[in-house]
């Protein structure tokens, strides 16, 4: 896990900073997201049961209007509801690639505060938590989005 919060430093600096002038930033992106989608088999922790404080995202800085100075092409997709139903060919909804970037950097950022300010078992334990319930779908919804833009 010595590599979680370089990787984690990497991807939220597109959220934290705006206009950076970084060459290759969408390939170095889907890197780092792959490393963070890998380091995810690795957890392992004791769970702390310490009343710990939560996280506060109302120190943060607009991470969307930073996404959006960073990745100006980054916008709306089409995405269907259901993979699985082959016979519907109907239901599909719409993905916004910089929502899915700001959902991972938020996720990533509590992840880190929880490491920093709570405990290494907290941070494992809410890695563990988000990524399966809410960050993994972002990630493959975002790295999708980018491989079909760029074909």
């Amino acid at each position: 896990m010595k590599e979680l919060i370089p990787t984690i430093n990497e991807i939220v600096k597109y959220g934290l900073l705006p206009n950076l002038t970084i060459s290759d930033k969408e390939k170095l992106l889907e890197r780092n997201l792959v490393k963070i989608y890998d380091l995810y088999f690795d957890i392992k922790y004791e769970f702390d049961e310490t009343d710990f404080p939560d996280f506060d995202q109302s120190l943060l800085p607009d991470i969307r209007q930073n996404i959006s100075s960073n990745f100006k092409d980054f916008g709306f997709y089409k995405t269907i509801l259901d993979i699985n139903d082959v016979n519907n060919l109907t239901d599909i909804a719409l993905g916004d690639a910089m929502d899915d970037l700001s959902d991972i950097i938020l996720d990533l950022l509590e992840i880190k505060w929880r490491i920093e300010n709570n405990s290494l078992a907290d941070g494992l334990w809410y890695f563990q938590f988000i990524f399966h319930g809410h960050s993994q779908q972002h990630i493959l919804d975002l790295l999708n989005f980018m491989k079909q833009k760029n074909e």
